[in-house]
């Protein structure tokens, strides 16, 4: 899957409009680059060669680690990402954390007061979440907290309360997604033989709820949670780019910007494969969720 990526990554790249030659001669903007230094700048850079083997050259160096040069900076592409990861890792955590304890709790108090007040209002604000697209909730957060309210700071990175904005645009969406999956997978719960046993026996709903019915709903949630995690490494360049987040998202829209080939082809292959070591993690978590599904055992 890796290099399945790794090669698109690579040939979208290049054949995207734009020639990096032309952006990395004209940084200082004095003036235009003649044909001569175009070519020996695209020389230079390997752009002349034939695509497999300029996509050849740079998957064997990125299988050492090596994600290239960035062609305006000339920093290394895998040392600039992991200085960058830190600051997109501590939004993304924020962010997991917000939606987790906001979505779940909320899924499973709508269960039990089914077709109540908390319920419909519930479900009528986790569609209003998924509707409203994060850019959007991002400029009227600013415009309330920041502009209005004086609270939180705009943009930067630094301190707790710039952390505050981007986790909740990020956190949004995914948290009505749990709000509605906690709240399907605990009412079917409810309906099973064992949660009526539990009734039987006189145990409290609180028990019941957490212990009985929302374990046995973990493993979609864990799933959501999981990918959500994975996929929020890549899909944090808005919200990065709106609240001026020095991360990986806006180090790859940076390059984007710049036709920087070796940026985005380095991003592209980073964030995958955190995407696909999450999805990894979280089917090992089913085995410490339900033990009975580790090879040979059986599902009751």
């Amino acid at each position: 899957m890796l290099v399945g990526i790794s090669f698109i990554a690579f040939t979208l790249s290049v054949v995207s409009p734009g020639n990096p030659a032309v952006e990395a001669l004209s940084l200082s903007g004095i003036r235009e680059p003649t044909e001569q230094e175009i070519a020996a700048k695209r020389q230079e850079l390997g752009l002349d060669d034939p695509l497999l083997v300029q996509y050849a050259s740079w998957l064997f160096r990125a299988v050492q680690g090596d994600l290239g040069t960035s062609y305006m900076t000339k920093e290394s592409v895998s040392e600039e990402l992991l200085r960058r990861l830190p600051v997109t890792m501590s939004v993304s955590a924020v962010a997991v954390l917000l939606a987790v304890v906001t979505g779940i709790p909320l899924g499973t108090l709508m269960a039990f007061n089914k077709d109540g007040l908390l319920d419909s209002a519930g479900r009528i604000a986790a569609l209003a979440f998924i509707s409203v697209p994060g850019f959007l909730l991002a400029i009227l957060l600013i415009a309330l907290f920041s502009e209005k309210l004086h609270w939180l700071p705009t943009s930067g990175y630094g301190t707790w309360k710039h952390l505050i904005l981007p986790a909740v645009v990020l956190a949004s969406g995914t948290s009505a997604v749990l709000m509605r999956l906690t709240r399907a997978a605990v009412l079917e719960a409810l309906h099973q033989s064992y949660i009526l046993t539990a009734r039987a026996k006189g145990l409290r709903e609180t028990k019941i709820a957490v212990i009985h019915a929302l374990r046995n709903a973990l493993i979609p949630l864990v799933t959501v949670v999981g990918s959500y995690f994975g996929a929020i490494l890549g899909g944090s360049v808005i919200v990065e780019v709106i609240f001026a987040v020095p991360g990986i998202g806006r180090f790859a829209m940076d390059g984007i910007y710049r036709r920087d080939y070796p940026v985005i082809q380095g991003y592209v292959v980073f964030t995958g494969l955190v995407y696909i070591a999450f999805n990894l993690l979280v089917d090992l978590s089913y085995l410490i969720i339900h033990p009975q599904m580790r090879l040979g055992g059986k599902l009751q």
